[in-house]
């Protein structure tokens, strides 16, 4: 780490930004905390505003607060809203990323004449001089999170650190315990942080006022099986909560918003070798020209599978993987790797 730079660092009121501005500011950098305000009368947004000033004040640092709940509801609530109501599962930690942190918070640090923007996320850049290129890794760490930062460009990886990228959750606790940060203990964030109820029904529901539109269950022939209570219940691969039985396990294989239907199957239905991704980006090039052997995930917590990455056209890629594959998801992003590198990624549709 180079001393003297100015360093915006983004904190959440979590402990893993938190430790972040420490290990910048005990690293010699002049850090400033900002921390944003993604929705109005959020009482767990409040929260942790509260606690990431209290953390600033603990480090002697200065902290100022940032609105973007227009920003964020446009990006990332809608677009989360609209994907569900069109059969798809959508990824917001990837959307929010993309168009909030490392969009609306790296333009404001740019234009403050901030050298660096830090935040508290597990992954590792490294400069290739060979490549002439910063390269995307993989954390050191089991919470690895480099499969949510795949839409990093050039120019972002050039301006981003990550201080705890190579160290465990357990030993991050650690150093805000030893540095009696208040947030030293405090729990990991729910998944989706603008649900509450951890019921994306309720909230699509409530967001869009009505109920979701009732359909039908059919077999994997077409075939009317009973009653679904709408689409947005229901994701690929799901099995409990279908609210009826068959005398059997049955999966949802697929949904399809046009006519209203959830298709339902044996387990066996789940199972395919091939997906379509588009919304690309790429890390070390602007597109791919020709076929690349890859390992790839099709969600945060699967395993890299061996595939190869074949170019449809500029903006859509065929992935075919050696091994067949549970549950590809549409709305899910599947993220590309060479090793412990990652190329790039895009939406599974």
């Amino acid at each position: 780490m180079k001393n003297q730079k100015k360093v915006l660092v983004l904190m959440s009121g979590g402990v893993d930004s938190s430790v972040s501005a420490l290990l910048l500011r005990q690293n010699g950098y002049d850090v400033t905390g900002v921390t944003m305000q993604l929705q109005r009368n959020n009482t767990t947004d409040k929260k942790n505003i509260e606690d990431a000033k209290k953390v600033a004040e603990q480090l002697k640092i200065d902290h100022f607060v940032v609105d973007l709940s227009q920003d964020f509801e446009e990006k990332v609530i809608k677009s989360f809203v609209n994907e569900y109501i069109s059969g798809h599962t959508p990824n917001p930690c990837v959307v929010c990323n993309k168009y909030i942190k490392f969009g609306k918070i790296f333009d404001l640090a740019e234009g403050k004449g901030f050298n660096y923007i830090a935040t508290g996320h597990y992954a590792n850049i490294e400069y290739n001089e060979k490549m002439g290129k910063y390269l995307l890794k993989k954390a050191n760490s089991a919470k690895d999170q480099s499969y949510v930062l795949y839409n990093l460009s050039q120019k972002q990886l050039s301006k981003i650190l990550f201080p705890i990228s190579n160290i465990d959750k357990e030993e991050t606790r650690k150093i805000a315990k030893e540095s009696n940060l208040m947030v030293f203990d405090k729990p990991d964030s729910q998944d989706i942080c603008f649900i509450k109820n951890g019921s994306h029904v309720s909230f699509i529901e409530k967001y869009i006022n009505k109920k979701a539109n009732p359909g039908h269950f059919v077999n994997v022939d077409g075939n009317k099986l009973c009653e679904h209570k709408g689409i947005i219940n229901y994701t690929v691969g799901q099995r409990k909560g279908l609210g009826v039985g068959f005398g059997k396990p049955m999966y949802v294989i697929s949904l399809n918003k046009d006519d209203n239907t959830v298709t339902l199957g044996s387990e066996e239905y789940l199972y395919s070798t091939e997906l379509i991704a588009n919304n690309l980006s790429f890390t070390m090039f602007d597109a791919l020209e020709k076929e690349m052997e890859i390992t790839a995930k099709v969600r945060y917590k699967a395993k890299p599978e061996r595939a190869k990455l074949i170019p449809i056209d500029k903006n859509t890629v065929k992935v075919k993987f050696y091994e067949k594959q549970r549950a590809i998801t549409p709305g899910q992003s599947v993220v590309f790797y060479d090793g412990d590198i990652v190329i790039g990624g895009g939406v599974i549709n």
